[in-house]
This record gives structure tokens, C-alpha cells and sequence, in this order.
């Protein structure tokens, strides 16, 4: 069968039909009722088929299962009669792409998932197993599968939510207009990436590689959590992120801290001070010029944080916070501007490993969040220039005698992650208002923002077609995303089947 014969047949019957209650709840797109009409008659067999994707290891790291999943995916697509290609370039995961093309359409979308997670501590997870996905019920206990689902009930696995979840949400939803009779309006193209968790270093050269086949009018990606409050957003942009370690030098081995404890000089302790001149108790980021590329919001985007619903005080109860940083800033406000995290830091040991010892050595591992207008290769060079001014030497390598002995104090500067600028759509655009509409008409009362507050590989596609990138989450916000017990709160995944039926309807 060709591409063009999956596109559906329209039923205006089945369009007229409208219940008050969906009515009085917002969802009155049809293409999101269709779905909620044929989930509620196949929940069991879209979780069954979600829990046979999750059930297939997928760290981003290991290759071998990443072509798995691709086979696996590509299976679930065939069963839909829904054409795919493995797209390959040398030494990189695949990636997957498939296409639906529709006749008389004139524009053309594409959506985004990842298939990669990221890696797992099987011990950490409690009850499950990352790669045995297992239902839970409200308590957290694990329950045989239904066939109706309770839907504060939650699914546990690695890529539960992040980013499966959403690869499954657009099947169920294009078996729903199916089975509905509604038709296409646009031509959709799907692209399925293999290594989004490893920062997807090989995003541009797929996008060179293979620039007419992934070429469209908009990129829609389905990535990450719906807002705190648990309503549906849209978010026109993202943060971009770099990665960098710093490692400060003390002797050439650990010393007996009884001998030379108040002798020598302490890398951790320098490593403290180091990072107190970098930001201040409220996240104010004091390395010099840090600020000076950030592009401002525009007057739409401030009223749309304005509007934005306020949880500070629900999440810091959520989280057990008395306090936040940001100078009594919301985080909503936060997220629009950059980010200096101190991710991790390894010395000597602590607890049980804790040795009587001046370390040798420190490592301040660093992720930087940054904000439209930022350049991560600047960002780096401004880190360059604060070590400098604090004093140290940098290098790039491990320093050998001679550097040890002409410099007092010396940092290595390791930055080999590479990363992204951020990417910000304007709300203003047609594509942007015709997203929200649909969205809204399929949820109801929901949250547009302008910017994320995770990073996204949405860079480059940007860079490569100068074409708008808008990010439709459905993950719930408590959903462990990255962490042990990953989960997707079922409620999420029905609201997503309705939410991914509105966008595939455009």
C-alpha cells in the first residue's frame, strides 16, 4: 500500500458527536475527542504495546540496543502500514525516519522523539526493574495490568516518560483518526533519534546528510514534562546547555593531613572558593560579561510568564524547600535567564571512605543553562577568563612537573561536551497560534511559555532549515525524568494520545 492510501476517509457523523461533559472540560477538537473515544475502548492493548517498546533497553550509549528499538519501532510502524527508513551516518546510532504523505496537502510537519534513555543503577529502583516495566497503583505498589486503568496509576520503567511515552502517544493517535475516519491535513514526516540523551553530537550531520528528506514547515518535539500545575503547555523554545569539568591541582599524591594538613594546599578547599566566586546564594552568576548576549523577552512573552499559573509555593511544599534562589524571582521568570549548576564534585571519600588525607586533586563538574543570545563557545571562553583571574594557570591537560613547579595554583578546563545555543520561536508566528489553538481545543485551559527550562537538541534544526521549532510535552512534572523509578502517570498518557491527535490534525 502507498503512503498516500493511509490517509483517512472523513466521517462527519462521528464529527457531530459532542458530549456536554467534553464540552465543559475544553476538549472539543474532533481529532482528540476521536481519540479519547477510542482509548477509553483500548486502553489495555495500547499499554501492552507501550510496555513491549519499554521493555527494550535503550541506554544512549549502547548501540546495540539502540538498534533494537529502532527495529522494533520501525515493526509498530509496518503494523500501521506506515513506510520507514533507517537513516545512518558513519559511527553514530541510527536514526529512525518515517513519512505519511498526504494528497492536496501543502505544508508539510515534522515530529520529534527520542528513543535513547539514559543510563540506569538497578539497585536504586524500587520494586521494578528499569527494563521490566511495571504498573503501580496510588501507593506505589505494584499491580497486575487491567482493562480499564485507573489513571493516578503510574507506569515505572527507563524512558516511561522521557521519551517514550510520546512515540507511543502518536501512534495511538494516528490509530484513532484512523479508526474514526479523519483525515490528514498536512503531510507528516516522524523523526526518531537515537542518542537525544547523549546530547545528540551527530544531530547536525544527519541533518546535511539527509537535508531534503528532513526537510519541513515547522519541527514539533515531544519532549519533556507538562507544567507543575499538571496543565498542558507549549513552549516555543528552550535553553541551550554547555558541559564543562574543572579539576584544581594540589601535591602530586594525598598527604597525611595530621602532617600537612595546614601546609599544603587543599584542592577541595580551593575548589569552595573557586565556586563562590562564580555565583552567589541566589544563583546570580558573578563571572564578568555573563549577561551581556542575553536577548530580552519580547512584550507577548513577559505577559505570557505573567500569565503563567504561580506554583512556587505548591512546588516548594512538593519539594521540601523553605527557601529558592533567584532573589523572590518565580520560575518561571528563572528559566528565561541563565543557569550555572554545580553538578558534582570528587575528591578524597566521605563516609566509609572516608581517609584522614589533603587530596591530591578536585573535579567541579559543571552543567551551564543558557538563554537565546548565548553563544556556548563564549560561555567557555568567559570561564577561561574568570580561572585566570582567580589566579589559576589553565590547562588542558594533565600537568606535568615542569607546569607544577611555575604555577601555584593550576585548573584543566575540560569542555569536549560540546553544546547548544538556545532557540526561542516567536508566539506571534501563524504556525505558533494554529499549535496553541489546536492544543488549547484539545485540553482546554493551558500554559504557553516561552522557554523551557531543560535543553533540547532544537539548535541545530533551527540553524539547518530556519524553520520554527515548537515543544509539546505530556509527561507529568513528577515523572523521575533521568532518575531511578522513572514513571509516566497514565492520565498523561491519555491526555497525550488527545493531545499528539490535535497536532497530527493540523
Amino acid at each position: 500500500m502507498s503512503l498516500s492510501q493511509l490517509c483517512y476517509v472523513p466521517n462527519m457523523g462521528m464529527l457531530a458527536l459532542l458530549g456536554f461533559a467534553m464540552i465543559a472540560a475544553g476538549q472539543d477538537h474532533p481529532a482528540a475527542r476521536a481519540a479519547r473515544e477510542y482509548r477509553m475502548s483500548h486502553e489495555r492493548a495500547i499499554v501492552d504495546e507501550f510496555l513491549s517498546l519499554l521493555a527494550i533497553p535503550n541506554v544512549a550509549s549502547h548501540a546495540g540496543d539502540i538498534a533494537r528499538n529502532v527495529e522494533h519501532l520501525q515493526h509498530l510502524l509496518a503494523h500501521r502500514r506506515i513506510e520507514s527508513q533507517v537513516l545512518e551516518v558513519p559511527n553514530a546510532p541510527p536514526v529512525l525516519y518515517a513519512e505519511i504523505r498526504t494528497p492536496g496537502a501543502t505544508r508539510t510537519l515534522m515530529f520529534y522523539a527520542h528513543i535513547d534513555g539514559q543510563p540506569v543503577e538497578p539497585a536504586q529502583w524500587q520494586g521494578s526493574k528499569p527494563f521490566t516495566p511495571v504498573l503501580k497503583d496510588r501507593g506505589g505498589r505494584v499491580i497486575a495490568l487491567p482493562e480499564k486503568f485507573d489513571p493516578e496509576s503510574r507506569i515505572y520503567a527507563r524512558s516511561a516518560s522521557d521519551d517514550k511515552a510520546p512515540v507511543m502517544a502518536m501512534l495511538a493517535a494516528l490509530d484513532a483518526m484512523k479508526a474514526k475516519g479523519l483525515a490528514l491535513r498536512s503531510n507528516l514526516k516522524f523523526f526518531f533519534d537515537g542518542e537525544e540523551e547523549a546530547g545528540s553530537p551527530n544531530l547536525r550531520r544527519y541533518l546535511e546528510q539527509y537535508r531534503d528528506k528532513l526537510g519541513a514547515d515547522a519541527w514539533i518535539f515531544c519532549d519533556g514534562p507538562v507544567h507543575q500545575s499538571r496543565k498542558q503547555q507549549v513552549v516555543m523554545g528552550v535553553r541551550g546547555v554547555v558541559g564543562l569539568n574543572l579539576t584544581l591541582y594540589g601535591a602530586k599524591r594525598e598527604l597525611h593531613s595530621g602532617h600537612y594538613g595546614n601546609w599544603a594546599p587543599n584542592p577541595l578547599m580551593m575548589a569552595a572558593q573557586l565556586m563562590a566566586s562564580m555565583r552567589n546564594e541566589d544563583g546570580r552568576i558573578l563571572i564578568p560579561g555573563f549577561y551581556d548576549d542575553v536577548e530580552p523577552l519580547s512584550e507577548s512573552e513577559k505577559q505570557a510568564v505573567r500569565n503563567a499559573p504561580d506554583i512556587d509555593a505548591e512546588l516548594k511544599e512538593e519539594l521540601g524547600l523553605v527557601r529558592t534562589e533567584g532573589n523572590g524571582k518565580r520560575i518561571e521568570e528563572l528559566v528565561n535567564l541563565p543557569a550555572l549548576n554545580f553538578r558534582g564534585m570528587q575528591a578524597a571519600g566521605v563516609g566509609a571512605q572516608s581517609r584522614n588525607v589533603v587530596p591530591a586533586s578536585t573535579t567541579i563538574s559543571i552543567d551551564v543553562r543558557l538563554v537565546k543570545g548565548m553563544d556556548p563557545q563564549r560561555v567557555v571562553d568567559k570561564f577561561r577568563q574568570h580561572l585566570a583571574s582567580q589566579g589559576y594557570h589553565v590547562v588542558t591537560q594533565e600537568p606535568d612537573d615542569a607546569i607544577r613547579r611555575k604555577h601555584p595554583r593550576i585548573c584543566r578546563l575540560d569542555a569536549r561536551e560540546g553544546g547548544y545555543k538556545a532557540v526561542r520561536a516567536s508566539m506571534d508566528l501563524p504556525i505558533s497560534k494554529e499549535v496553541i489553538a489546536a492544543v488549547k481545543a484539545a485540553r482546554g485551559d493551558i500554559v504557553v511559555l516561552p522557554t523551557m527550562g531543560g535543553s533540547l537538541p532544537i539548535a541545530p534544526i533551527a540553524e539547518a532549515f530556519d524553520k520554527p521549532v515548537i515543544i509539546v510535552p505530556i509527561a507529568n512534572h513528577d515523572n523521575n525524568q533521568h532518575g531511578h523509578n522513572e514513571n509516566i502517570r497514565i492520565q498523561n498518557l491519555w491526555d497525550g494520545i488527545e493531545t499528539l491527535a490535535a497536532l497530527l490534525n493540523l
